[in-house]
């Protein structure tokens, strides 16, 4: 799975650098040609290893078993690819029927390469990873993505109810906001409008550092489309300050 990570982000990386075609999809969302390059690199080395196992990727879809599968975003974080910014990376995951029992996160322009296996811990390279020991909300930093994902009153409520209990906030967003809660780093992160593809990997990082990841319902998925994290003890708190269960 590093291996693959490698590979599609060193094709993501050469097509960042010398060029490609930009989309926009039905969500309005971008897609490049280096997406479904990047991914196809990556399916090559993982079927090279697996030819058994199943497959979802984002630009391909769903193929073969999912009672045991590789979960893949080959650029997570494409607005910033196509800006020319560094935060984006290459994720992979393995899910075993219905559990992520490992993951990748790898961010070819720093070469920073995050990995996890399930009951044996959080790494980013090589380092193992804890989340931070934050007791309360008041003292934690709240990490988010684009703004307007978040407008919706449903969302931007609680939202709004997270920033006036924390007194740090950073708009990281994609992968970025989830690596460093597992860093220990950040306390909080949430994200609504997201598949499958976009949190398996991260996930599991999360909680191999220690920490906490739901839904916005409380609910452990990566299938609900909405997406929080916490190093763990904050998460009730967090989760009932969102919903407005508490003042």
């Amino acid at each position: 799975m590093v291996e693959a990570a490698r590979a599609g982000g060193a094709v993501a990386r050469e097509r960042q650098r010398r060029g490609f075609a930009v989309a926009i999809k039905g969500d309005g969302s971008p897609v490049t040609d280096a997406d479904r390059d990047a991914e196809a690199a990556v399916a090559r080395v993982l079927a090279a290893a697996y030819p058994d196992y199943g497959w979802l990727g984002e630009e391909t879809g769903a193929r073969g078993t999912s009672a045991r599968r590789f979960i893949v975003d080959p650029i997570d974080g494409t607005r910033n690819f196509v800006k020319g910014l560094p935060q984006w990376a290459t994720l992979v995951a393995l899910e075993e029927d219905g559990v992520v029992t490992a993951g990748v996160v790898y961010q070819p322009v720093t070469d920073v390469l995050h990995v996890a296996r399930r009951g044996e811990g959080a790494y980013a390279n090589g380092a193992r990873l804890r989340v931070s020991a934050v007791e309360s909300l008041s003292g934690g930093t709240l990490l988010h993505g684009s703004l307007n994902i978040l407008r919706p009153p449903a969302i931007w409520d609680g939202f709004l109810r997270l920033v006036d209990a924390t007194p740090y906030q950073r708009g990281f967003g994609d992968y970025l906001s989830f690596t460093t809660v597992a860093e220990g780093k950040g306390e909080v992160a949430l994200t609504p409008g997201v598949k499958p593809w976009d949190l398996a990997a991260l996930r599991l990082l999360v909680e191999e550092a220690g920490g906490a990841f739901t839904d916005f319902e409380g609910k452990p998925t990566i299938y609900s489309s909405t997406a929080l994290a916490t190093n763990g003890r904050l998460h009730a708190d967090a989760l009932a300050r969102f919903r407005g269960d508490t003042p």
